[in-house]
């Protein structure tokens, strides 16, 4: 394996940016192999063999991109997903107040159409189609998508890309507001995707997007959310390049405490005179150039971060055992299962974990096969340590969870650095 000093001095792995087509790279994390990370097992599959995939993120040098190696098509990851984004009650509340404030800035009504790619179970869209503003979800897993029509969420089952776009226009028009939360890491055709968004925006229409800020990924150690479902990582620089390269100006961001740091783009068409740049942008501009985010040194030296965080991991839970504790997870998101996989972590640590979503209770965890239960057996078995695993939402699940303390237990988190709660 090349280091990130060698792998600067060649193709790395015959290497090509999906923006760019650089075809120099340096590596940012290697994380090994590991197991799509929503692959949840059923019993039945305990003795069969698992397909584990490279797991190494690289940073392409002549745009700063961090993306991984495209090894499954995203056919075989979207199509049934196991995520369910209203299992999340922090994310509603985000949901609910993102839709109502939108809806007032940009005067949204009967006449308007608001579009969300990757509209997940309609989480979000029912906000504005509650209060009378048509909208369309375009939602790739079916069995997802199928939780969103029953809520009353119009649906269109499809990959967005270019081609889908000029036919979603067709069908039901431009819109005023086009959405993607939580989307943009998730497209290995990058430029078909972005091409696409424009196509789906009116004249003088907004687009928002949200995805974790890489500059919280390196300075908090998020390693765990790097998954291969997650094929780029974004510092908002190198957003505004490739949003530019597809005539999207963006002309505002906003910094969200969501997904352990995220950042909202609002983009609009170049072209578009009536929106200036706020003055956020050219904030958010100097401030990651400020911290390195524009220097190649700075994504080299992530990788040895990130082992550094793993000794610390197993050694906070092997000093755990070794006090005889015993030791439960909570919840199975991907960051979890990213996290498990390269730790090593298996049920010679975690007895279990524990998942609100019922499509995951019953099964295991893909490549650790940790049973994963309704989070009720936590009260029948009374563990010492909790540890949870989908850390950017523990003040909700510490509230969720707060009568663990009736027998001494202990909330701990793995990210930044591992520790027990007070």
């Amino acid at each position: 394996m090349a280091t990130a000093t060698e792998g600067a001095a060649r193709n790395d792995g015959g290497f090509q940016c999906r923006f760019c087509g650089g075809r120099e790279a340096s590596t940012f994390a290697d994380l090994g192999t590991s197991p799509l990370v929503q692959s949840f097992l059923d019993a039945g599959r305990l003795h069969a063999m698992e397909p584990f995939y490279p797991l190494h993120a690289r940073v392409c040098h002549a745009c700063l991109l961090v993306q991984l190696d495209e090894f499954v098509a995203p056919a075989e990851i979207f199509s049934e997903y196991a995520y369910f984004s209203s299992f999340a009650d922090a994310w509603i509340a985000h949901a609910a107040h993102y839709a109502e404030r939108m809806r007032e800035r940009l005067r949204l009504g009967a006449r308007s159409l608001v579009v969300e790619i990757a509209s997940n179970d309609g989480y979000l869209l029912r906000h504005f189609a509650a209060a009378g503003v048509p909208v369309l979800g375009i939602e790739p897993a079916a069995n997802v998508a199928r939780a969103a029509v029953a809520a009353g969420v119009r649906t269109d089952v499809s990959f967005h890309s270019r081609a889908n776009a000029a036919r979603i226009v067709r069908e039901h028009g431009q819109a005023d507001l086009v959405i993607g939360n939580n989307v943009l890491a998730h497209v290995p055709d990058l430029n078909d995707f972005v091409a696409g968004l424009k196509l789906l925006m009116k004249p003088g229409a907004v687009l928002t997007m949200e995805f974790p800020h890489l500059q919280r990924l390196i300075e908090e150690n998020q390693f765990d959310t790097i998954y291969h479902e997650h094929f780029s990582y974004f510092s908002f620089s190198t957003a505004v390049r490739v949003f530019a390269a597809h005539g999207l100006t963006l002309f505002d961001v906003e910094e969200l405490p969501t997904h352990g740091g995220s950042i909202r783009i609002h983009g609009r068409h170049a072209e578009d005179a009536t929106k200036p740049p706020t003055e956020r942008v050219a904030r958010m501009r100097e401030q990651e150039r400020r911290l390195g985010l524009e220097a190649l040194e700075t994504y080299r030296r992530f990788d040895e971060q990130v082992k550094a965080t793993k000794r610390d991991i197993l050694e906070f839970l092997i000093d755990l055992k070794r006090r005889g504790k015993t030791i439960v997870g909570y919840g199975a998101p991907g960051k979890g299962n990213t996290l498990l996989n390269y730790c090593g972590i298996r049920t010679d640590f975690l007895d279990y974990t524990v998942d609100r979503n019922p499509y995951k209770q019953g099964r295991f965890t893909p490549g650790t096969r940790i049973p994963i239960h309704a989070p009720e057996r936590i009260r029948e078995t009374r563990p010492d340590c909790v540890l949870i695993l989908p850390w950017n939402w523990r003040d909700e699940i510490v509230e969720q969870m707060a009568y663990i303390r009736e027998w001494g237990g202990r909330f701990a988190v793995p990210i930044p650095r591992p520790h027990l709660l007070p």
